[in-house]
């Protein structure tokens, strides 16, 4: 019984701190890519650094879906706040370590041809709405749990 009360807190808080570590992953390979092109270029550069914070749109699904889930924890709800804390927050990771990529090579392409840097963003944009869609499918989950 302490197990699975103990799996249904980590529930609780696993979206933050899983779409935490995306996003630190994320934001450090775009910004590495952004300090790049900083030597590389001669303009640009406000929109290289702001490109290279994309991925910490992860972390604010992550805190927000942490609120949302917060609730005591019974022996009933705690299944179903491990599994959405978990697996949501593993989706944000992953969304946000690949959208850090999406960044990274957008960023290194523009800059050896600027003119396509809103094309080049536009996958980014995409791995971004997966993590939209992992957000609102928890935010709907979360009000079916027991004992909001």
């Amino acid at each position: 019984m302490e197990l699975m009360l103990t799996l249904g807190w980590m529930g609780i808080f696993s979206p933050m701190i899983l779409g935490a570590i995306g996003s630190i992953i994320g934001c450090s390979r775009a910004g590495q890519a952004a300090c790049g092109a900083l030597l590389e270029t001669e303009t640009g550069h406000g929109r290289y650094i702001g490109v290279s914070a994309m991925p910490s749109s992860q972390s604010i699904y992550g805190i927000v879906l942490m609120l949302s889930l917060n609730r005591a924890v019974s022996i009933e709800n705690a299944p179903g706040l491990f599994a959405i804390g978990v697996l949501v927050g593993t989706a944000l990771l992953f969304s946000a370590v690949q959208q850090g990529n999406c960044c990274a090579s957008s960023i290194n392409v523009s800059k050896h041809k600027p003119e396509i840097f809103g094309l080049s963003i536009a996958p980014a944009a995409v791995v971004e709405g997966f993590a939209v869609f992992a957000f609102v499918f928890a935010l709907l989950l979360v009000g079916s749990l027991p004992g909001q």
